[in-house]
């Protein structure tokens, strides 16, 4: 898929967003900008960034023409969003209501017409991204590889806070084998001084 971009006018867009994402550790601007990057490159008419929630699929965010399913869960199994993350493939779809994947009850409130869905990270995807058009339309390869790099970055961007997280949580609470180690050796009186220090402060 990468001569398609590098031969695409949006390289340098897309290039532009890999900066922009590579140092944020915050979750609903990693999506803000993946479904900016997505909609602006592929043309879209809306963008939906769908998060893998163990058996259901979380509509965490979106950016559309008209409201879609943003703050909504289905089932894994019943939308194109899981079938996707389930399979570890996108879905390239022109018409949407000659696809038996797609829960066609649930599109027909809404403007789409015709769709991608890209998993976000080829193993054991954790998310995906939604493109959609509002007219029929035969998405390109250069929409397809476009979206998918999107989607790679994002997958990174999303492990990346995950690590960074955890890293924080650890950091922010004292080991208690750290914190046993440090006062068995004291003197009684000293460690009940020093378990008792903000009372002690605070008198």
């Amino acid at each position: 898929m990468l001569p398609l971009i590098q031969d695409s006018p949006l390289s340098s867009e897309l290039a532009f967003f890999i900066q922009r994402i590579s140092f944020q550790r915050d979750m609903d601007t990693i999506m803000a900008l993946v479904r900016g990057a997505a909609r602006a490159l592929t043309g879209a008419d809306g963008v939906t960034f769908v998060l893998r929630e163990g058996d259901t699929c979380f509509y965490a965010d979106e950016d559309a023409v008209a409201p879609l399913w943003k703050g909504q869960r289905f089932p894994l199994h019943t939308c194109i969003s899981g079938w996707v993350m389930l399979n570890q493939q996108p879905a390239v779809i022109e018409d949407i209501y000659s696809d038996p994947r797609i829960p066609h009850s649930v599109y027909r409130s809404t403007f789409v017409k015709s769709l991608i869905m890209m998993p976000v990270r080829s193993e054991d995807p954790i998310a995906a991204i939604g493109a959609y058009w509002a007219n029929l339309h035969q998405p390109t390869d250069t929409e397809v590889a476009l979206l998918h790099a999107i989607a790679q970055i994002a997958a990174v961007a999303l492990i990346n806070v995950r690590l960074f997280n955890h890293s924080v949580a650890r950091l922010s609470r004292p080991s208690a084998h750290w914190w046993t180690g440090l006062t068995r050796s004291m003197p009684s009186g000293a460690r009940n001084r020093l378990w008792n220090w903000p009372t002690t402060i605070c008198a």
